[in-house]
């Protein structure tokens, strides 16, 4: 009997601690992003420049430099990527589930399908890290970080 009780406590002690660092790392770790206090900029030839946005959605997460995203409407797409350096391979990492306008799976598709461009914005945002933006041609834009081979 002293058995199943000390096995019953172990498996409810697991499953607290399993739902607590899902729900860690699902849920607490991400912020909102405030759109008016968020600024994009991208690298061009002349320097750094602001990125005009029209919409913004945005997250982030200090627990890793891996977990922002945002969706974004640009401006003017063709001023950007005129401007800006395109990518050779860029790799749309996932977010969590709730943050549902950012999909890398259907990202990635289309940008393999050249439905979509991607962009360097800013490299190494943080050391071994690069923003990386895909446009589409209608404006829309889908940005996230990635590694670089800095760290390879």
């Amino acid at each position: 009997m002293n058995g199943k009780v000390v096995a019953g406590f172990l498996v409810a002690f697991a499953l607290i601690a399993g739902a607590g660092m899902y729900y860690l790392q699902v849920y607490y770790f991400y912020e909102e992003l405030d759109p008016e206090t968020t600024e994009l900029t991208y690298e061009t030839e002349a320097g750094p420049e602001n990125l005009a946005v029209v919409e913004f959605r945005g997250i982030d997460a200090t627990s890793s430099p891996l977990r922002f995203r945002a969706c974004i409407e640009l401006e003017d797409p063709d001023r950007f990527t005129s401007a800006a350096t395109p990518v050779a391979i860029p790799t749309p990492l996932n977010g969590p589930e709730w943050f549902d306008c950012f999909s890398a799976q259907r990202l990635g598709e289309a940008l393999e399908a050249g439905e979509a461009r991607a962009y360097l914005m800013d490299k190494n945002i943080m050391f071994g890290v690069d923003r990386i933006i895909a446009v589409f041609p209608d404006g829309r834009g889908y940005v996230w970080h990635q590694p670089n081979d800095e760290l390879d």
